[in-house]
């Protein structure tokens, strides 16, 4: 397989290390629209082949698939124009900035019948994997209440880099750069996380977000630091189970943990992900008398840069995919209209909420 990478920030090298590591793959272009960030990162992955613009790549043609690593906002108008190119996609996440948009991908992909995925990095954790095995045989019984966190403490602690000089955290923090802050940006991940571990999808949803003052006048350079750095949420699920979901990037002590709690009425998992590691603890069966927890093996699993591969190499298309990515969408959609009108909401109030938007 003959891969492209477009965009060429820090999660770039992410992408062209796994790759590199897989049998079979070839990455054969970068694309930057910093022509020096593209060359200085085709040379340290040993890329022949750069270019300033997605157009000049898909002109030249050479390649058979594509990973999409730019910033949130140019997902749509890129990913549509390497789908129009007859290209298969691996896309960051969120698959766009709302949820208009994130279908309209999902629809381009379905009618091409490509292979398209999106990049949510956690289905990549084992003893997540393992705990949806355990609820999907009922080893818990139904899934009654969960807990799920994405805890970050990059704007308390400088551990990832000074995120007050470098324009790679700060657009995360500015709405009219295409950010929708921590519910955007790890959201996402941490909706997913729960809603994966738990075999069920979020039905309504009540959210809370809020921005704290960061900067004089919250303002660095060209940067208006408006968007949410923290959330709170709860959730119903369509299997009935009620939720607490929050994220916030002011965690202090933690760089970056992923923490899933599922408690059913035969038993209960909890899942945590660090930068140390992952495990998987479960009470479950004659433990449950006297709540005793016991560690679960998870075992491995393939990454989703593999699997990608693997559907590249098959012709079809594996979960995430981008359909389930652009209802994930709409949930944060959700979650930021509930902020705004203080009011719970339905997955099926998306499509009132936009006309109600269009006529106001």
């Amino acid at each position: 397989m003959r891969l492209l990478i477009l965009g060429t920030g820090g999660m770039a090298n992410s992408h062209a290390k796994a790759f590199a590591e897989i049998e079979g793959v070839e990455m054969v272009g970068a694309v930057d629209v910093d022509p020096s960030r593209a060359k200085a990162f085709a040379v340290t992955h040993g890329i022949e082949n750069t270019f300033t613009s997605l157009d000049d790549a898909i002109a030249w043609g050479e390649f058979d698939a594509a990973t999409n690593v730019t910033p949130d906002k140019a997902h749509h108008p890129t990913t549509l124009a390497l789908i129009a190119a007859g290209k298969h996609v691996l896309c960051e996440k969120p698959l766009a900035e709302n949820y208009d948009k994130a279908a309209e991908m999902a629809a381009a992909a379905e009618r091409a019948g490509l292979v398209t995925m999106v990049n949510l990095t956690y289905r990549n954790v084992a003893p997540l994997q393992k705990a949806r095995e355990l609820v999907v045989a009922g080893e818990i019984g139904r899934v009654r209440h969960l807990e799920a966190s994405y805890l970050q403490s990059w704007l308390v602690s400088r551990a990832w880099g000074d995120w007050a000089s470098e324009s790679k955290w700060l657009w995360r923090l500015s709405t009219k750069h295409g950010s929708n802050g921590v519910l955007g940006d790890v959201g996402i991940h941490i909706l997913d996380f729960a809603g994966y571990g738990a075999n069920s999808s979020v039905e309504r949803v009540f959210a809370r977000l809020k921005a704290f003052d960061k900067a004089p006048d919250n303002r660095i350079g060209e940067y208006d630091l408006d968007a949410n750095d923290s959330f709170a949420m709860t959730a119903e699920f369509e299997n009935g189970a009620m939720a607490v979901i929050h994220a916030s990037r002011w965690a202090t002590g933690h760089l970056n943990e992923l923490r899933l709690r599922l408690h059913g009425d035969r038993g209960a998992l909890e899942v945590i992900h660090t930068p140390d590691g992952s495990s998987l603890r479960g009470c479950m069966g004659p433990d449950v008398e006297k709540a005793v927890w016991r560690t679960v093996d998870a075992g491995t699993v393939p990454t989703n840069y593999q699997r990608f591969v693997e559907a590249v190499k098959a012709g079809r298309t594996v979960e995430p995919g981008f359909r389930h990515a652009a209802d994930l969408q709409r949930v944060l959609d959700l979650a930021i209209e509930t902020e705004r009108s203080r009011r719970e909401l339905g997955v099926p109030d998306i499509d009132a909420v936009v006309q109600e938007r269009a006529v106001g």
